[in-house]
């Protein structure tokens, strides 16, 4: 919100429309609900979901399946075809929560983890399969010590400090030994191309918090909104121009207004320093006021 135009009544029906709503608002939907344009609704999202995710959050814990997964990304704004579209490598980790205990519980290896659920989710985008990318990935977002349910990658075993607990898939199903953290692709994939028609690969990090933050809030959806004005407080304002990306044009330039600026107050619209009192006030060559130090 900082030095935002908008009213702050669009600021929290935004922020509630994207923090309950089921699958999520694109922009053009949010052009539509709040009345206002497609670029301001664009900016709009892109802040929300910056400040969905709390930079203070406690990394996994207990039972934790981790491997990759590929995306299709959309290039331009062309008709999107999942088929001849690109791909963006994601890695993802989900807790595997015993559903009598309600707690993430290791058991020996090669066990059967049944009669669980998922619990917390991390999901961020990786440039490629290799060691150094998936071993960061893991210690960014899990806890050492903790049991990894994995496929069995080359990468995994570099990773000393972590209990590792690798299930061969060969010619079986992936879903079949690692069932939470496909499920999760699997939603984020139907997610992605229902209701934004296709990610971008310049943004993706920012809608996978969105994912991660819904998931991980579907059972608590009627309090996320309060939840995401939590997380905003936490997190430093962030200009069009770190959205996107690039310098900003007008920095370091003056501002050179043509009037003085005026400003609404009780009595009605008054100019900069009209309020003051008269010998708190001091007037250069040019006539305009300034304040004393």
């Amino acid at each position: 919100m900082h030095r935002s135009k908008l009213p702050l009544t669009v600021w929290f029906w935004a922020a509630h429309l994207m923090a309950t709503h089921s699958n999520g608002m694109s922009a053009l939907q949010f052009a539509s609900q709040l009345g206002i344009t497609y670029k301001t609704a664009w900016l709009l999202a892109q802040k929300l979901r910056r400040s969905m995710i709390d930079p203070r959050r406690e990394p996994l814990e207990g039972v934790v399946e981790v491997d990759q997964a590929e995306i299709p990304f959309r290039a331009d704004n062309s008709f999107f075809d999942p088929a001849k579209s690109g791909k963006i490598l994601i890695a993802g980790a989900v807790e595997v929560i015993d559903r009598a205990t309600n707690q993430a519980k290791p058991r020996r290896k090669q066990a059967k983890y049944l009669d669980t659920r998922s619990g917390r989710i991390r999901l961020a985008a990786i440039p490629d399969n290799s060691a150094a990318s998936i071993e960061a990935f893991v210690r960014a977002n899990v806890k050492p010590g903790t049991t990894l349910l994995t496929d069995g990658h080359r990468s995994y075993p570099g990773l000393a400090d972590y209990r590792h607990d690798p299930r061969t898939v060969g010619k079986m199903a992936g879903h079949v030994v690692l069932p939470w953290i496909h499920r999760v692709f699997a939603l984020m994939k139907r997610w992605g191309l229902g209701t934004y028609h296709g990610l971008r690969r310049k943004h993706v990090d920012t809608y996978l918090n969105e994912f991660v933050f819904r998931y991980n809030r579907r059972f608590y959806r009627h309090v996320s909104f309060e939840t995401i004005l939590g997380l905003a407080s936490h997190h430093h304002p962030t200009s069009y121009w770190d959205i996107v990306g690039r310098d900003n044009p007008r920095k370091g330039v003056p501002t050179v207004r043509r009037q003085p600026r005026r400003r609404r107050t009780a009595t009605g619209m008054q100019q900069d320093g009209s309020s003051l009192p008269r010998n708190s006030r001091a007037r250069t060559a040019s006539g305009v006021p300034l304040l004393k130090r």
